[in-house]
């Protein structure tokens, strides 16, 4: 099992560690529901060193990645961001992914931990057409998520470039805790504003320690991977292996906005979207609240009034901000309009919950 260089520190720190993408990770430290309390008013550094990145550079950067990617990265500007993903050739997904412009052909891609291999041998794979230069430096590189209302507040005392006023989805190269070229990133996977901020392995203790100096007036806290969950599930954001795999369409999952049949991008999967698009879906990943009381688990069955399953759970919890059980579902496109009345196979009870426009949650 893999660890990332914060594994003694979480240890000492009192998390709960366990195995999670095929790393050993702090799950939490105090309880899930303070944890996400923490974020949604305050500020939480979440270590997700775990994730993958890739660099493409060069002349072909750009055609490679409009190949192997839904959205449409010539829109991109050196400092922007971009959610996208990777279309697999037989409609559904590699992953999901941020793709950052960071100068003139030069981007980072950033994947999930489960996927990193996956995602680099089909990344190699696609670039024997375009010839773009690619490097996986996943293995050398640590991220802090520092995410909440006041997250920005406090990291601007660690930089003298304008962080605080920073755009959604932006990036800077910044000199940050003193040290120099760390790209400091205005996105996240909380809903609660913040950062995310990505440097070589060898500042991560002067990183982390920074964070927590400069944060200690907010009241900062550690935060874990069961947090970030909550967090990301009451925003309706999509957790591969969930509401996006191998086998779900970026149109049935909700992400026809970074689908872009843009002139001239030429991506895999194009024409199995466009009439997917144009035709209609038969299946939906839709949101749903419970209205009888419980927690709605991944794989438990959908059905409508009369018990015949329409669907499955994808993602279930109860939402702390919300204050009752949440979820989404691949559903039977005809039950996946808003208001409609579904029921959540649970232990053979069938509890009424309805369908819902994500996000649950919507911050003031």
């Amino acid at each position: 099992m893999k660890e990332t260089v914060y594994r003694a520190l979480h240890e000492q720190l009192g998390a709960k560690m366990e195995e999670f993408a095929g790393y050993y990770m702090p799950i939490q430290y105090a309880s899930i529901t303070e944890e996400h309390l923490q974020v949604r008013n305050k500020v939480g550094v979440f270590d997700v060193s775990h994730m993958g990145e890739f660099t493409v550079k060069g002349p072909k950067a750009l055609a490679l990645l409009q190949h192997i990617t839904t959205n449409d990265v010539a829109a991109l500007f050196p400092g922007k961001v971009q959610y996208s993903c990777f279309p697999n050739g037989k409609g559904g997904i590699v992953d999901d992914l941020l793709v950052y412009n960071l100068h003139d052909e030069d981007y980072l891609l950033v994947v999930n931990a489960a996927n990193i291999d996956k995602d680099w041998a089909w990344v190699v794979e696609q670039n024997k057409n375009f010839g773009a230069d690619i490097e996986n430096i996943s293995d050398s590189i640590s991220q802090l998520a520092v995410q909440g209302p006041l997250a920005l507040k406090a990291m601007q005392k660690l930089t003298d470039s304008t962080v605080i006023d920073m755009e959604y989805y932006t990036n800077k190269i910044v000199k940050f805790a003193g040290i120099d070229n760390i790209l400091f990133s205005t996105t996240g996977y909380t809903g609660s504003g913040g950062c995310e901020i990505y440097f070589p392995n060898e500042y991560a203790m002067q990183i982390w320690n920074a964070v927590f100096e400069a944060g200690a007036e907010f009241d900062i806290k550690p935060i874990g991977l069961g947090a970030r969950d909550t967090l990301r599930l009451e925003m309706g954001f999509c957790l591969y292996g969930h509401e996006i795999d191998d086998t779900i369409s970026p149109i049935e999952a909700g992400l026809g906005w970074i689908t872009k049949f843009a002139e001239g991008k030429d991506f895999i999967d194009r024409k199995y979207m466009e009439d997917l698009k144009a035709n209609g879906v038969t299946r939906k990943i839709a949101g749903f609240e419970l209205i009888d009381r419980g927690i709605p688990r991944n794989g438990y069955e959908v059905c409508d009034a009369e018990g015949n399953v329409i669907g499955e759970v994808r993602s279930g919890t109860f939402g702390p901000s919300v204050n009752k059980g949440i979820g989404t579902a691949l559903i039977k496109k005809e039950f996946a309009k808003s208001g409609t009345e579904i029921y959540i196979k649970v232990r053979n009870r069938l509890l009424k919950a309805v369908t819902v426009k994500m996000p649950f949650y919507k911050p003031e």
